[in-house]
């Protein structure tokens, strides 16, 4: 490292920090008035900067959350966001001491886990951030209707701006469930959601979906894009869902309902919902509905390993010994026994050797370690530990995110 230093951002530094972020993410630096509007949601606090002299030439950010882990525990998690390099100071270890001073700052500050959502997929595994959860981009063409038999679970209704904004965080937490990787949403999350909505175009509207019981149990952040052109000038609008949350599966199957009962749209696409969705199994043809990628989504880090290994639950099979090699945080570098009955250091021999990427990779249960080691991600000394390890770390429903930040 030469040349620059990396410290916190004070207050005066969070528009010429903004700014950069803007631009190394070919946007336009913030004009006066976005920054009179939305500035406030850009504060200094848990936000490194690199400078070289006065100039910053590089930012990373986080916020502090938490997340569900197998077995329902919310543990204390740092949610990294807005991590940016000047374009005539990137591949010189900027980002490299940006991560690492962050990266300490989280386990002085008593976090266990550390989560991202990244524009690159190349770069933060060497950081000890692993894939955890996958997104599938459902598309649902019309003419695409309900089975006779798909129940009626409530009903829906439109929000105005105001009333959304006051009501879907706490909604958000009413609809909390024990599925893994479900990520808190802090009050500082929310304007900051409402930016980039702004930043991808104007538009959205809010339903929400109400139980049988009387209660606001889900809801939907949409937006319909005009896909007629000269060519095809009576080709029907689509529907951009940004945001569906339902507390279980019969809010989840009102707002698809609903989505598909707007008129005049002619398909229906959905980024980043949950892999095992059954919208295909809700319609009388299934091939209207479609899988258009399957990507990862959440990339997870462990930054307090005892305490993370701790927290989760484990499934049936006989334990098996894990050997840790942690280069940005030596600390967590060990050998721990994972159990039926929990986890903990250990001095007994290590079966299987992975570094802090594949452990982000295991933890949430989205990945399998018998895959891994098929892949090199990790090395056993006994096949048979890759196996136990999969009945070990394997949950019964994939882990899902779903919170985009």
């Amino acid at each position: 490292m030469t040349g620059f230093a990396v410290r916190p951002i004070t207050d005066e530094e969070r528009r010429p920090t903004f700014t950069l972020l803007r631009q190394a993410l070919h946007s336009p630096p913030p004009d006066d008035e976005f920054w009179r509007q939305h500035g406030d949601a850009w504060v200094a606090d848990h936000k490194f900067g690199a400078f070289a002299g006065d100039r910053p030439i590089g930012i990373t950010g986080s916020f502090d959350t938490d997340l569900v882990v197998p077995g329902g525990a919310r543990l204390s998690t740092a949610a990294v966001d807005g991590v940016a390099v000047r374009a005539d100071w990137t591949r010189r270890g900027v980002v490299s001491e940006l991560m690492r001073v962050q990266l300490q700052d989280f386990a002085a500050r008593g976090h266990a886990l550390a989560a991202l959502y990244p524009s690159e997929a190349a770069i933060y595994g060497r950081f000890g951030y692993g894939a955890a959860t996958l997104g599938r981009t459902i598309r649902v063409e019309h003419p695409a209707r309900l089975r006779p038999g798909v129940p009626a679970t409530g009903t829906v209704r439109l929000l105005d701006e105001t009333t959304a904004a006051a009501q879907l965080p706490a909604l958000y937490q009413q609809c909390a469930t024990t599925r893994p990787g479900r990520l808190g949403r802090p009050a500082a999350w929310w304007p900051i959601e409402r930016n980039r909505q702004i930043r991808y175009g104007a538009g959205y509207r809010v339903a929400v979906h109400t139980g049988h019981n009387g209660e606001d149990d889900g809801f939907v952040v949409f937006r319909s894009r005009e896909r007629a052109t000269l060519d095809q000038p009576d080709r029907r609008a689509a529907l951009d869902v940004r945001d569906l949350i339902g507390a279980g599966p019969a809010a989840v199957t009102g707002l698809w309902r609903f989505l598909l009962s707007i008129d005049l749209t002619g398909t229906v696409l959905a980024r980043d919902r949950p892999v095992d969705e059954p919208v295909g199994a809700l319609l009388t043809d299934p091939r209207r509905a479609h899988t258009d990628a399957v990507t990862d989504q959440l990339w997870l880090r462990l930054v307090d390993v005892p305490a993370a290994l701790a927290a989760r639950t484990y499934g049936a099979a006989e334990p098996v010994v894990l050997a840790l090699t942690d280069r940005q945080l030596p600390a967590n570098t060990g050998r721990y026994l994972i159990g039926p009955g929990g986890a903990h250091r250990t001095q007994a021999p290590a079966e299987l050797d992975l570094d802090a990427e594949a452990l982000g990779q295991l933890y949430l249960g989205e990945w399998r370690a018998s895959t891994l080691w098929q892949a090199g991600r990790l090395t056993a000394a006994d096949p048979s530990a890759a196996a136990r390890a999969d009945a070990l770390f394997t949950t019964e429903r994939p882990p899902w995110c779903g919170t985009h930040f």
